[in-house]
């Protein structure tokens, strides 16, 4: 990913320092291991650790150049490593990776990466969370319109809206968890995986203080579905981040002016209309949500590896791991910062809704016809009728609002008082489930609608 979209805590996760340091880990631990199995001394064990704690805490440029050097030699970037590594333990070097392959350091390293990458995934979506809830209680009895097919519906609230999203983010953040420990997983199980060369005792003992649990067979390689289902989490949580940010471009639009994003002091819309506030954020996060979910369709290509083991899912790895991680984080917490600045318009949200003359409650009016004794498909036709006149004559002189054109209606009159038909008309009829909505999402319902 390119800098532009990358935070460092991340980036420092898919680090050549930071990768190193767990390659080492892994072959130190294993070598633990093997001490404590009475394969290899103790003395040896400790001297590789020691040894090899002191070359990861100075490690330097100068030190990955030297790696650099002897794998453009090797053309193999485990043998560079331990190469490396041997230069700095000495004779004891020799127990370094004894029994194992190359996929034992690579697949274990890999689940490590992961796993320390959605920590930071999870700590970003409550952080979302958190700025869901404030929007859901600042505004859980905010009027405004509902729309289906992009055209006015019926009145809401705008806190329920974004009470959905967070109950949508809720369960992003169950997936990220199920996915993190899919793929929290060792296999130290040596060449085609058939533990021949070690004992498994030792791949138990590196997965405990790894925090991994043993892949149950890991032919040579962790199975690649683990890691499909990975990026199918990953892919889920942008595209719930893009549902998010459509929602705040289509309702930041000029004609609908409900919320804006924050427009910072000094910040410029265009360079050619000084008066252009542009939803800049979230049509970046739309982008970024296609980068992200770009990465499934790979992971489930490499699913499908020969026999044992293949390579032809390493290069694809290799970008889509950091890019895929990097890209949702910086994502997840732009959209935190967004939807907690989110500027919100109230009164322009109430205007809305009887913007279209109060033809908006037709569904209220439809149901009061039907309590009164009116069959529903006449009920139906009556508030059409009355619906389209106000519709088509709207902003014209002649023009009625839809309470107007029903009063007038002769097939309502005496059918029903108009005590009955100014209730229909309330919008707050429509916030008679909110508390209970409340209830099943946060556990709560904040204060009771008066």
């Amino acid at each position: 990913m390119v800098p532009r979209y990358t935070r460092p805590a991340m980036a420092a996760i898919w680090a050549p320092e930071n990768r190193y340091r767990i390659w080492f880990e892994i072959e130190a631990l294993a070598c633990e291991a093997m001490a404590g199995l009475g394969e290899i001394s103790v003395e040896a064990a400790r001297t590789i650790r020691e040894r090899g704690d002191a070359a990861m805490a100075a490690f330097s440029q100068s030190d990955l150049k030297r790696i650099d050097q002897i794998e453009a030699e090797t053309r193999h970037d485990v043998i560079a490593f331990l190469t490396w590594l041997a230069e700095k333990i000495g004779p004891d070097s020799r127990f370094v990776h004894l029994g194992m392959t190359s996929s034992d350091i690579l697949d274990t390293c890999l689940a490590v990466q992961l796993s320390q990458a959605t920590d930071l995934l999870l700590t970003d979506v409550n952080a979302v969370l958190e700025a869901l809830r404030k929007q859901a209680f600042a505004h859980k009895y905010t009027l405004t319109i509902g729309r289906s097919h992009g055209i006015h519906a019926e009145p809401t609230s705008f806190g329920l809206k974004m009470a959905g999203h967070y109950a949508e983010f809720e369960r992003n953040r169950e997936r990220l968890l199920t996915a993190r420990t899919e793929i929290a997983t060792c296999a130290i199980s040596g060449a085609v995986g058939t533990f021949a060369h070690l004992d498994p005792r030792v791949e138990s003992y590196v997965a405990e203080k790894l925090k991994l649990k043993p892949e149950p067979v890991s032919t040579q390689v962790i199975p690649r579905d683990r890691h499909a289902a990975y990026f199918c989490a990953l892919a889920v949580t942008a595209s719930s981040i893009e549902r998010l940010a459509t929602e705040v471009r289509h309702l930041q639009r000029s004609e609908v002016r409900e919320v804006e994003e924050f427009f910072h002091p000094g910040q410029k819309g265009s360079s050619a209309m000084p008066h252009k506030r542009n939803p800049v954020l979230s049509e970046n996060l739309t982008g970024l949500a296609r980068l992200v979910r770009s990465h499934v369709i790979p992971a489930l290509e490499n699913v499908a590896l020969w026999h044992e083991r293949d390579i032809s899912h390493s290069s694809v790895e290799r970008n889509i791991c950091p890019d895929g991680t990097i890209g949702l984080d910086f994502a997840l917490t732009r959209l935190a910062g967004m939807m907690d600045k989110l500027v919100v318009y109230p009164e322009q949200m109430a205007a809305n809704i009887e913007s279209l003359g109060g033809v908006v409650h037709s569904g209220e009016v439809l149901l009061a016809l039907a309590r009164a004794g009116v069959l529903r498909e006449d009920a139906y036709k009556i508030v059409q009728r009355c619906a389209m006149a106000t519709w088509t004559r709207l902003g014209k002189p002649d023009g009625r609002t839809f309470r107007e054109n029903l009063a007038a209606d002769p097939e309502i009159a005496g059918r029903i008082a108009p005590e009955v038909l100014d209730a229909a008309m309330d919008s707050r009829s429509h916030l008679r489930a909110v508390d209970e909505r409340y209830r099943l999402i946060f556990g709560e319902t904040g204060p009771v609608v008066r």
